[in-house]
């Protein structure tokens, strides 16, 4: 279970079912055609070159397919009408029509046609050729997430791989597009060139969260995956005498199924699903592939089978023959369809396939994704109720334990009206890193997404359990786009009076000198002043602080619009105008750093210019942890990370003003979401600069004060005898000094 397993399609019991009554209803399809038509078809008509017919069905669509054959044909209403043979315009230059591989890719169908791949949208009826494929290719592989509005949900139906089927593995040239196929680039993997053998196919086991590439060598062939901890030895090897057609089951359930005309193959993670095959000698078997057990029945004699012909499932237990029928006066061809109902079928006596055990198996997580965050926990329930004197086991499996980790309890919870005992069973998720039960040699890199899928299933199901078939979820561990973190703010500089709500919300704006700021966030001092308008609509009421007490934001995890928890994790600040007239209240060496930190300026210069905002949990590196080997040149630089194991605090310079901040979490453990946002705050209580040197302010304080002084003493003084004789003293000089002035003019 902990890698692809590949197991033949063996049978726990086969039991052959011979009748005379025909299996299925058959029925004619033919639309469209009222007058007979001499319409050509437009473009060059596209042919399958494998010899064997495939039918790929759209996994999101259900009424999209296409069939793969002599003739290849593309319907969107499940075939329900007939069908013009496939075409591609003549202006794509494709030169051979031949069709080698197809995948749905979202909305887009892609195909290879003579070693190129050619992207057809379905809905805007609009072709084009791929970009950024430098070589020739034979196939594409890719797969499909049906759950809409999920980002991660969204890439898995994005990715694509392009390569050549038989390449020398070490020197392959494949290539990897996220955009549906339109554009490709290069795809490389650590240690490909170590590998021997060639290439048998390349896909993305979204389940394991891997990239498995195939490798055939001597007849022989085996999975090598792409990240810790699977790549450390290759998966399961199996018998590989001829090149296997190889079908991605929808879903993300890790089922793989490698087929030719006489092997069958059948790798399964972790599900149960149902499986039909159609054989030239006119046998149908059906069987279910269990966790502990597998049943096939064989059908046998029906005369059903052609060169022409496909199965598909139309619905669980629903089973379909199309044979497209080709029309000697339409160019259109009609469809032949058999339908078997499997549960109908399995009634017969004859086959004593048994009573299923179960009456009931429901749960509210069916066919619905959901998302565990770090240090966060999922809880599912599911219902389960048994036929009276049996006791089937519930299994509660996941398709990558390596990434999420269960637990499970199952109890009584009451009675039906029939007086069936119900079980109720809860089933609890979390991150396999959180439970502490797993090595870290067994884990996946916690700082990396992943994705697993929960099945709920019965062990040794019968059978005749058609209708009650596994409960499948699936699981992203990743970011969880519902959380957000806030910036408390319950005394705002408003609420004291220091700011009017009223003018913050008319166009308010303010100046931010030219000494204080460098618009290229280093430090030095701009050109000009800068005028910045306040967005009141997105920051509301600043916060207040003031200027000579340390200072770090309250930080508050909210998700759904309802608060979690005071954030603790490491997060860094910067003022967004760039403003530099603030510090820190530690050091590197205070700090108590073992390696250099990260500071905004390591972090820009690594990341460039054009992302001044850059530092976040994908480039953050502690320097506490011991896995940094940056050696601590500076210890005395300010240590520029808040929160975490520190009291570090915001220290600001003796300046009043608005200050805006970008914050941004980098504790890589706390939360897979880059968790941003931008906030101001009012700082006050700052006294303005004096523009002299505090020896001249010391001066001017003493002359003042003798000023006043004397401006006290000389009027007493005058009245006293010493005053007198000071004044007489006085007035002598001034007439000595009038005498002296008046020589030197010439008038005496």
């Amino acid at each position: 279970m902990l890698a692809l397993m590949l197991v033949a399609a063996t049978t726990s019991w086969l039991c052959p079912l011979v009748t005379a009554q025909p299996l299925c209803r058959t029925r004619t399809l033919r639309t469209g055609k009222v007058f007979p038509v001499k319409e050509k078809i437009q473009g060059d008509r596209l042919y399958f070159s494998s010899g064997k017919t495939h039918l790929i069905k759209h996994p999101c669509n259900k009424n999209l397919a296409l069939y793969l054959g002599r003739q290849i044909f593309l319907t969107k209403d499940n075939f329900e009408s007939s069908l013009i043979p496939f075409s591609i315009p003549s202006s794509m230059q494709v030169g051979t029509p031949e069709v080698t591989s197809a995948h749905f890719a979202g909305s887009v169908l892609l195909l290879v046609v003579n070693q190129k791949v050619y992207v057809y949208d379905y809905e805007a009826n609009f072709w084009t050729a791929s970009t950024g494929i430098e070589h020739p290719v034979s196939h594409v592989s890719g797969d499909n997430c049906c759950y809409s509005g999920n980002s991660f949900c969204m890439d898995i139906s994005n990715s694509v791989f392009a390569y050549l089927h038989g390449d020398q593995i070490s020197q392959a040239n494949i290539y990897f597009s996220d955009s549906r196929g339109y554009r490709f680039q290069k795809y490389a993997q650590e240690r490909r060139a170590e590998l021997v053998g060639t290439l048998g196919g390349i896909f993305s086991f979204h389940s394991l969260s891997q990239v498995g590439l195939l490798l055939v060598d001597q007849q022989m062939a085996m999975f090598s995956y792409s990240d810790h901890p699977l790549n450390r030895s290759f998966g399961l090897p199996f018998d590989y005498d001829r090149t296997l057609d190889i079908l991605i089951a929808p879903g993300q359930k890790g089922i793989l199924i490698f087929w030719f005309q006489k092997n069958l193959l059948v790798s399964r993670n972790s599900d149960e699903n149902e499986l039909a095959v159609l054989t030239r000698e006119n046998n149908l078997y059906y069987g279910s592939l269990g966790i502990q057990s597998s049943s096939l029945i064989k059908f046998a004699d029906q005369n059903i089978w052609s060169q022409e012909a496909v199965l598909m499932f139309t619905d669980v237990g629903m089973l379909e023959i199309l044979t497209p029928l080709p029309d000697m006066i339409f160019p259109a061809f009609d469809f032949q369809k058999c339908l078997l109902n499997i549960q109908a079928l399995l009634m017969d006596p004859q086959l004593q396939a048994g009573i299923c055990k179960v009456e009931l198996l429901q749960g509210e997580f069916e066919n619905k994704m959901y998302t565990i965050d770090m240090n966060s926990q999922l809880e599912l329930t599911a219902l389960m109720i048994p036929r009276p004197g049996t006791l089937p086991v519930p299994l509660v499996m996941v398709s990558n334990p390596h990434s999420l980790g269960l637990q499970a309890v199952i109890y009584e919870d009451g009675y039906t009206y029939n007086g069936d005992t119900k079980h109720r069973l809860n089933i609890s998720l979390k991150q396999q890193h959180h439970w502490g039960r797993a090595d870290p040699n067994f884990t996946s890199s916690i700082k990396r997404p992943t994705i697993s899928t929960i099945t709920l299933d019965i062990a040794n199901k019968e059978i005749s359990c058609v209708d009650l078939k596994p409960l499948t979820a699936l699981i992203s561990v990743g970011c969880d786009l519902e959380k957000k973190i806030v910036i408390q703010n319950e005394l705002s500089a408003c609420h004291h009076g220091v700011l009017d709500p009223v003018a913050l919300q008319d166009n308010y704006s303010y100046i931010i000198e030219r000494e204080a700021y460098d618009p290229n966030f280093q430090g030095q001092q701009a050109e000009e002043d800068l005028e910045v308008y306040y967005p009141y609509e997105k920051l509301g009421c600043p916060l207040l602080a003031y200027y000579d007490t340390p200072w770090k934001p309250v930080v508050e995890l909210w998700r759904e619009g309802k608060f979690q928890e005071v954030v603790e994790a490491e997060y860094v600040l910067l003022e967004m105008n760039g403003l530099f007239t603030y510090t820190y209240s530690l050091t590197a060496g205070t700090a108590g750093c073992s390696a250099q930190p990260q500071n905004w300026t390591t972090i820009t210069e690594m990341a460039g210019d054009t992302a001044f905002f850059s530092w976040d949990r994908e480039n953050y590196m502690s320097c506490h942890d011991p896995d940094y080997h940056e050696p601590l040149r500076w210890p005395d630089v300010p240590y520029q990370i808040l929160g975490g194991p520190t009291e570090n605090k915001v220290v600001f310079d003796q300046r009043n003003g608005i200050y805006i901040f970008f914050i941004s979490i980098v504790d890589p453990s706390y939360s897979y979401c880059h968790l941003e946002t931008t906030f101001s705050v009012y700082v006050y209580g700052a006294f303005p600069l004096s523009i002299f040197p505090p020896i001249t302010i010391v001066l001017l304080t003493v002359a003042t004060l003798l000023s006043v002084w004397l401006a006290y003493m000389i009027p007493q003084l005058l009245h006293m005898e010493q005053g007198l004789e000071v004044s007489g003293f006085w007035a002598r000089l001034y007439q000595r000094c009038r005498s002296s002035c008046a020589c030197l003019w010439g008038r005496c």
